[in-house]
């Protein structure tokens, strides 16, 4: 078959047509719809010139003794264990007490021989007294005799005493909990050597608790107004959610020389917190600059080098960027001077990813499957 050699420029023209408007309507794809995210919101309040703060403390008894030998020696058993409940007058640990009781020994017989010389030289007095009524001494002879019995008396009475101080050193060999409580800390072992007055146990009294925590010195005139005042803190324990008000009951006169911060002492009461756990400690500061309201740190994100906010339209559920003045930052919290007021509702959680007029919805925990598939949906979508 034979084509009309005019007929092929004009159909070759037509395909290549086609083929350009092919390929330009194959390389326009429709752009992809901007994915709704998940954000979490806070309401803006007023704070009134204060702020509150929230430090770590440790939950301590009210009385703590370090106990330790009244005696040298070695230490040949130990009873308690850390963390163990003992009884007040119960022994927890006890020395070799050979040598206590050889001294021992020995003052019981100095004390007899004291009593011996002590006897005689009554007898021999009694018998001069006699001799002297009948003329055969004289008076200084007499006296010297007196003299000897009362020396001896008191020699008696100095080796009673030591004697005494003797058994009392033997039964310190024997190491006795002067109060129902806990064993907090253990710093002996059997076969070690301890000096006198060393502490090799630390006993957590049965009784009150405190809350003991450290604040700046920035707050110690703070805290310190707060002493005495009943509810004027509140403490819970370290992840749960529940509240319980205290009484600051002493804050240290000087601070720390390392950390530089005040130790702070608050009682719980009868909370029902145990000994050693962790816990928060809250309670309002008075602030330098009283206006303007505060939000979180993390809240507060930077758009062509000024300082911004999300609002969130409750109506549209849309968010658009609203720049503000910033002030003092107190640890985790920001002052913003200028541009929010209370009652408006801020992006709290992925402001770095936010676009304005984009659509949001507020986060909720039980759709945290549902918003990892929409995730991944949205990062399969082709550009």
């Amino acid at each position: 078959m034979k084509l009309n050699a005019r007929r092929v420029p004009t159909v070759i023209v037509l395909i290549s047509s086609a083929l350009v408007l092919a390929l330009a309507g194959c390389s326009k794809e429709a752009p992809a719809p901007t994915p709704e995210r998940a954000v979490r919101t806070l309401v803006v309040t007023e704070t009134g010139g204060v702020l509150e703060r929230e430090f770590s403390a440790d939950i301590r008894a009210r009385s703590e003794s370090r106990l330790g030998f009244r005696v040298p020696g070695k230490v040949s058993r130990r009873l308690v264990e850390l963390g163990q409940p003992v009884r007040a007058g119960q022994v927890l640990g006890q020395l070799d007490p050979q040598d206590l009781r050889l001294q021992q020994d020995a003052a019981r017989a100095g004390l007899a021989a004291a009593e011996a010389n002590a006897t005689q030289a009554a007898a021999d007095l009694k018998r001069f007294k006699e001799l002297k009524a009948q003329g055969f001494i004289s008076e200084a002879e007499l006296d010297r005799h007196n003299t000897m019995a009362t020396t001896a008396e008191a020699s008696l009475r100095q080796a009673r005493a030591q004697a005494g101080v003797q058994s009392n050193q033997t039964s310190y060999a024997a190491l006795v909990a002067d109060a129902a409580g806990v064993i907090t800390a253990v710093d002996m072992e059997p076969g070690q050597v301890v000096n006198a007055g060393l502490p090799v146990l630390t006993l957590a009294h049965d009784g009150p608790r405190d809350a003991v925590f450290a604040v700046p010195e920035d707050l110690g005139q703070a805290v310190r107004g707060l002493v005495g005042k009943k509810d004027a803190i509140k403490v819970r324990r370290w992840g749960g959610s529940e509240w319980v008000s205290a009484t600051v009951r002493e804050v240290a006169a000087a601070a720390d020389p390392a950390t530089r911060t005040f130790l702070a002492k608050a009682d719980v009461g009868k909370a029902g917190f145990e000994l050693g756990q962790s816990a928060s400690v809250a309670f309002n500061t008075p602030v330098r600059i009283s206006g303007g309201v505060r939000i979180p740190l993390y809240a507060l994100a930077e758009r062509d080098g000024k300082s911004m906010v999300w609002v969130l339209d409750g109506q549209s559920m849309t968010v658009k960027p609203l720049p503000v003045v910033t002030g003092d930052v107190t640890g985790n919290v920001i002052l913003i001077a200028k541009g929010l007021t209370p009652g408006q509702e801020i992006v709290t959680a992925g402001v770095h990813a936010l676009n304005p007029g984009q659509k949001v919805h507020r986060y909720k925990p039980g759709n945290a499957q549902a918003e990892a598939s929409g995730a991944a949906a949205a990062s399969a979508v082709k550009p």
